[in-house]
């Protein structure tokens, strides 16, 4: 089917068109995983999105689609609790594997990677990223009725776990089992919602502040990767932009406390240990596993990226904070 008849079709299905033609539509930006369209409906834009089973990236990676109807699931239960951390999604049609949800419009709504890549990192913003995903971790904690809604193991290994820590081992060997330990144990812990994407990608920041996109990662499970996920690329953005990194390091140290404030199943402690611990392994991910970060492009960056990485591997730490002392120890040299 084209995209044509596809989007008819779509439209069609989901009771947002009747009409015999199509109105006007715009491709936008879909990443690796998704087809994204804009279409100017006669009551404003709307965004229809649909789940690819192959994904964009050069190793052979395919995904079962159904993870688009845990995006939905994710969206509506986040905005029960952050009304304003999520889009309102409009309609969906899970057999098919897509959903419509209002257009953001870049007037009123940036793109969080964008104004980082500008230098403008705002540890307010961060703070506040932290807090509210924190504050959806907490709502959720030790809610089975909303853990059965989400039985995604299978598709949050394949799409998470499997491409960043296990996919990275191949490069590593001498880090496998620490590197599929530390997939094992996110695997087997059990306790809040999960996003599985929280990065500067997928977050706008609008007049309401943050607004998490892209949560067809989701899963119920350990909540410490999201925080370690996205505080992940406050330590590669650095690299990214050079004069915006002290910047970057301040986001790092805004957000990590502004969640950790949020922590209330087990003891902060205890969660910090276990996002302390992942997170170099997510670092490491990110240049040697599946799907690296395209904007570290030189083998000198991604040599510092592997040097502490593996060290932290080899000697985990307990706080986040000396995650970010050791990154600041490596660009210091």
């Amino acid at each position: 089917m084209d995209e044509q008849a596809f989007l008819k079709d779509a439209l069609s299905r989901l009771g947002l068109w009747q009409g015999d033609g199509l109105p006007s539509f715009e491709a936008l930006p879909g990443g690796v995983s998704s087809d994204i369209w804009r279409i100017d409906l006669p009551d404003g834009p709307i965004c229809i999105k649909r789940a690819l089973a192959k994904l964009r990236v050069e190793m052979d990676w395919r995904v079962p689609v159904e993870r688009n109807a845990y995006e939905v699931a994710w969206m509506e239960t986040a905005r029960a609790v952050e009304p304003d951390a999520a889009p309102e999604i409009l309609a969906s049609d899970p057999q098919a594997g897509f959903f419509a949800m209002p257009y953001l419009d870049p007037a009123t709504h940036s793109s969080w990677k964008d104004e980082l890549r500008q230098g403008r990192a705002d540890p307010a913003t961060a703070a506040e990223v932290g807090r509210r995903i924190g504050h959806i971790h907490a709502a959720t904690a030790g809610r089975d009725e909303i853990a059965r809604h989400f039985p995604t193991d299978e598709i949050f290994h394949a799409i998470r776990l499997e491409p960043y820590l296990e996919a990275t081992a191949a490069r590593h060997p001498d880090l496998r089992h620490i590197l599929f330990g530390l997939s094992r144990r996110t695997a087997g812990e059990k306790h809040a919602l999960v996003h599985g994407d929280v990065s500067p990608k997928n977050i706008m920041i609008g007049p309401k502040g943050p607004v998490f996109l892209d949560a067809e990662c989701a899963w119920y499970g350990d909540p410490v990767f999201d925080i370690a996920f996205c505080l992940n690329h406050m330590l590669l953005k650095s690299l990214w932009n050079i004069e915006a990194r002290e910047l970057f390091h301040e986001c790092y140290g805004a957000m990590a406390p502004a969640w950790l404030d949020q922590v209330d199943w087990e003891p902060a402690a205890v969660a910090e240990a276990r996002a302390a611990s992942l997170l170099p392994g997510l670092f490491l991910g990110r240049v040697d596993g599946k799907s690296p970060v395209e904007y570290v492009t030189q083998e000198a960056d991604r040599d510092r990226v592997r040097r502490v990485a593996r060290q932290l591997l080899l000697h985990p730490v307990d706080r986040l904070e000396e995650v970010l002392d050791a990154w600041k120890e490596e660009l210091g040299h």
